[in-house]
């Protein structure tokens, strides 16, 4: 039996390619490159699209003990990101394009996969995996609408960051350092004193912003609120976020900066680098103008302005099981951002889990019981809680797993045991056979 997979993100080619190493022949479909998204700008499967970075990888992190179980499960997207890996500190971050790249041609390469390039602009029949992504067209968008009875099934904005050359950065302003030293320096800081911070902080709120349809500071997820909206929220808000100094010494005065901008690679050359925490919906001219304020980059060459996005996700806790699959057809299901899973890594477990639960029940296998013990398990438990009160996309997080039996005090020791019982449940469920 062939099962129908919509959508080559992440979610949708970890999906087909744990489908077809099942043995199961998959149909990819994927609208691009014949129609693009605003987002994108490749042809390749997988494209990152906010950051380069997959963010934190020590098991103390919730995304970091998420990687390591999709690492061990045989996940194609930690594959290629480990095989595609950049230096980042303490967190996981890719060459965006080399990866894609990977990505693609894994896929296109396996015998059990057609790719098939087509919008698709109704919700076929199972078996079929829709992951078609938050930049979901507005046909497909309405179709999933007329299949679940609804037309106004969720939406959100996401913000995108900037991105500058490397050789433009001023280096005698700027320095080489993670935070807390951990990591090989891997970070570009710059530094703010207390006049500098009140003078960007003034004119960044008050910088046009670009018009966007419907756009309201509320409907912002938390984890990707654009640089002026946090700075709105009070005068020391950026302080104790992006642009916060802890952890880093400002080698030309000896001491801890008032405040930081800090860049990350963008891609493996080190030639671009990202504004950490810079998403925004600014227009394009003042972005220039208002980040070109921060030391360092003064004459910053900006490569990609930051630029605003609608993502849409479903109602999940009432439509959705455990799996991702629609309560009222199994042979119907969902995966990646739409679920309201939030987040790169998050979209490929929901592709990871809704797969093998598919293969399973194409072929009459009992269906793996991921527990909430495991971040897997967990982030498919959050999205079909239906005690969940206004439900809005979801990050992994240690506080939607299953707690400890016992109490322990210190917060790191506790992450890591929390780990470390995931890790040994999945363990076991892989000697068993997943």
């Amino acid at each position: 039996m062939k099962v129908k997979v919509i959508g080559a993100g992440l979610a949708g080619s970890e999906a087909a390619w744990q489908l077809a190493n099942r043995g199961i022949e998959v149909e990819l479909y994927e609208m691009r490159p014949a129609k693009k998204s605003p987002a994108h700008h490749t042809e390749y499967f997988a494209e990152l699209v906010c950051s380069n970075s997959l963010r934190g990888d020590r098991l103390e992190n919730a995304v970091g003990l998420l990687k390591e179980e999709l690492r061990r499960v045989g996940s194609l997207i930690m594959e290629c990101a480990e095989a595609t890996r950049v230096e980042a500190g303490g967190c996981l971050a890719v060459d965006r394009v080399g990866f894609a790249r990977m990505v693609t041609e894994k896929v296109r390469n396996h015998p059990n996969i057609t790719v098939i390039e087509q919008e698709i602009t109704e919700v076929p029949e199972g078996p079929v995996i829709v992951a078609s992504g938050p930049l979901t067209s507005d046909a497909l968008s309405d179709a999933i609408g007329r299949y679940f009875g609804q037309t106004d099934y969720l939406h959100f904005f996401d913000a995108a960051a900037p991105l500058v050359t490397m050789e433009s950065i001023d280096m005698s302003k700027a320095w080489w350092q993670s935070r807390y030293d951990r990591g090989n320096a891997d970070y570009i800081n710059c530094a703010m004193n207390r006049e500098q911070y009140e003078a960007f902080h003034k004119e960044l709120i008050a910088a046009q912003a670009a018009e966007v349809h419907g756009f309201e500071d509320n409907n912002v997820f938390e984890g990707c609120m654009p640089v002026e909206v946090m700075a709105r929220r009070g005068f020391e808000t950026l302080r104790y976020g992006p642009l916060k100094p802890v952890g880093l010494t400002d080698p030309n005065t000896g001491k801890e900066p008032y405040a930081v901008v800090q860049l990350r690679q963008d891609n493996a050359e080190k030639t671009i680098f990202n504004l950490v925490g810079f998403q925004t919906h600014l227009k394009f001219g003042e972005q220039k103008r208002v980040f070109s304020m921060i030391p360092g980059l003064e004459n910053a060459e900006f490569v990609r302005y930051g630029v605003m996005h609608r993502n849409t996700f479903l109602q999940s806790p009432k439509l959705l099981d455990k799996y991702y699959a629609d309560r009222r057809n199994p042979l119907v299901a969902f995966a990646g951002q739409m679920t309201g899973v939030e987040g790169y890594v998050e979209s490929t477990a929901s592709g990871y889990l809704a797969a093998v639960a598919m293969a399973a029940k194409v072929q009459g296998r009992e269906l793996p019981d991921f527990p909430k013990t495991t971040a897997i398990g967990a982030l498919g438990m959050y999205i079909s809680d239906e005690s969940v009160v206004n439900f809005q996309p979801m990050n992994i997080n240690f506080s939607i797993i299953a707690p400890l039996e016992k109490r322990i005090r210190k917060k790191a020791e506790k992450n890591l045991a929390i780990a470390n019982r995931s890790l040994a449940v999945i363990d076991d469920m892989i000697a068993k056979g997943i």
